[in-house]
């Protein structure tokens, strides 16, 4: 008697598009997929616009490959579309751009992973398991500029050109110490103090002493 296979039991393969309109790359990217045994690449297109107009709600990719430059529709646009149709899709750029432009565009939109086209096979079939998986595969130099991209966005700490003793009065201001307490503390008269905050309050663009503390605070000062 034959015994019967639990289809709970049979893993599902990794279903794979592949948007790329190079034909030669697209063919060899595919045959690389379809020799791995947990996945499959199930449909190729030559642009954005053939994959949005497919548009099968039947059997959704797990993850699209996407070139950036193609006819037509940029990549980086049509992942706004696929990310529409099949919100639970992780789109992969795999491109030859690498510029920050273009990685920064692409990761805003809503791509998982950036790639460079001569990337190992390998790393690119393990990128696909780490996307699955809640990684953001990227090769190294992708990685360094994305690093550099967000220290860029960091906001810098502003140059208000206060001197040593003014820096000096706003720590001993953050330490509650009051005018006269900051004289005595700095042997200095108690007009030279009101002085010195005056020209304090003008360089941060405030009107009080909890004004000037707490921008000092905030913008790293003291």
């Amino acid at each position: 008697m034959k015994k019967e296979v639990s289809h709970s039991k049979i893993k599902k393969q990794i279903n794979i598009w592949l948007v790329e309109d190079n034909v030669r790359y697209r063919k060899t990217l595919k045959g690389l997929i379809n020799r791995t045994s947990d996945m499959q690449c199930s449909e190729l297109f030559s642009s954005c616009e053939d994959a949005i107009n497919y548009n099968n709600q039947v059997d959704t990719p797990d993850v699209i490959l996407l070139d950036i430059g193609l006819p037509g529709m940029s990549g980086i646009r049509g992942i706004e579309k696929f990310k529409i149709l099949y919100p639970s899709t992780y789109i992969l750029i795999l491109t030859v751009y690498d510029d920050n432009d273009n990685v920064f565009e692409a990761l805003c939109e809503g791509a998982s992973g950036y790639l460079l086209k001569d990337s190992p096979p390998e790393k690119i079939l393990d990128s696909i398991h780490e996307v699955l998986a809640g990684g953001a595969p990227m090769n190294m130099k992708i990685a360094h500029k994305v690093l550099d991209m967000f220290t860029k966005l960091k906001p810098q700490t502003k140059i208000y050109g206060l001197t040593d003793r003014e820096k000096e009065i706003l720590h001993f201001l953050a330490d509650g110490l009051t005018k006269q307490q900051i004289a005595d503390k700095m042997f200095l008269s108690f007009h030279t103090v009101n002085a010195h905050l005056k020209n304090i309050y003008a360089k941060l663009h405030v009107n009080t002493c909890t004004g000037a503390v707490s921008k000092a605070f905030k913008e790293n000062l003291i």
